[in-house]
């Protein structure tokens, strides 16, 4: 498959084509399968821009379970056996898809929880204000156990503390979200780069493929090329596609993070003449 490409279909048709091993690392951010029945308003009887996209419908669980099954499988197939794969969803269907992930033999190494800090108010007043969505991050098995994770860089990234499995990032907007012909979001469920930028850089080195199933407007490819890393996108939306071409061909700048490599500790042998030898008596 030709790197830096966006490929037009269905995710599972396209996936099926892919040789086995061939992907270092893979970000899914599938349908959530959101199940909403009735529009939702503000206290100010304005109506709530919320996710109710045709491609987010499933007629049952059972065919979401069935949907989910089939793309996930054919990701490990092509999963190397040092690579690992990042699925992220909401209360809605995360349960769900681990299950099922665990099922099909992926191993969780951790389950990364994304705290918005401008999260949607509750409207009704029925709930908790819905702040989180989780992010599971997996080995193809688990006896893969040589995967990439680039521990010490992201030490640095995080102001010299160890990461922890809480990411602190706020919702897309102003800029950075997509805007169609029409001036309104482009795409409902677009994810900030700072989300995958954690994402990429923890998990690949320079030249790794990072392969993007449900593409969307493009936060994949165009964070992968910012670090300078390799992509592939699979969308089915035309709409999508020319926006996430547009906005990846207006890419000229690097993040900072593009050159950084992981440090490893590299033992010095001891000389046999730095000690003394064992002796007897």
């Amino acid at each position: 498959m030709e790197p830096n490409t966006i490929i037009q279909g269905d995710c599972i048709t396209e996936l099926k084509k892919f040789p086995d091993s061939s992907i270092d690392l893979i970000f899914a951010d599938p349908p959530y399968n959101m199940q909403l029945e009735n529009a939702l308003y503000r206290p100010n009887n304005t109506k709530v821009d919320g996710v109710d996209d045709e491609w987010d419908k499933f007629a049952s669980f059972s065919e979401y379970d069935n949907f989910c099954t089939e793309w996930l499988t054919e990701c490990r197939r092509i999963l190397k056996d040092t690579g690992t794969i990042w699925v992220i969803g909401s209360y809605h269907n995360i349960f769900r898809v681990g299950n099922i992930m665990l099922n099909l033999g992926f191993w969780i190494l951790n389950d990364v929880t994304w705290y918005k800090t401008n999260p949607m108010p509750n409207f009704m007043g029925t709930r908790f204000t819905n702040a989180t969505e989780t992010l599971l991050w997996c080995s193809k098995g688990k006896e893969n156990k040589k995967y990439t994770f680039n521990h010490k860089l992201m030490k640095k990234y995080n102001g010299n503390k160890q990461m922890t499995s809480v990411w602190q990032i706020g919702l897309c907007i102003g800029e950075e979200r997509i805007k169609g012909e029409d001036g309104k979001k482009a795409h409902s469920t677009q994810k900030p780069e700072e989300l995958l930028k954690r994402v990429i850089l923890s998990t690949t080195k320079q030249g790794d493929i990072i392969l993007d199933p449900f593409f969307g407007t493009g936060t994949t490819g165009a964070v992968a090329k910012k670090l300078k890393r390799d992509f592939i996108g699979i969308e089915k939306e035309t709409e999508y596609i020319t926006l996430a071409k547009n906005r990846i061909e207006k890419i000229n700048q690097f993040f900072e993070e593009a050159d950084w490599q992981e440090e490893t500790n590299k033992l010095t042998p001891r000389s046999s003449s730095n000690h003394a030898p064992f002796q007897t008596g």
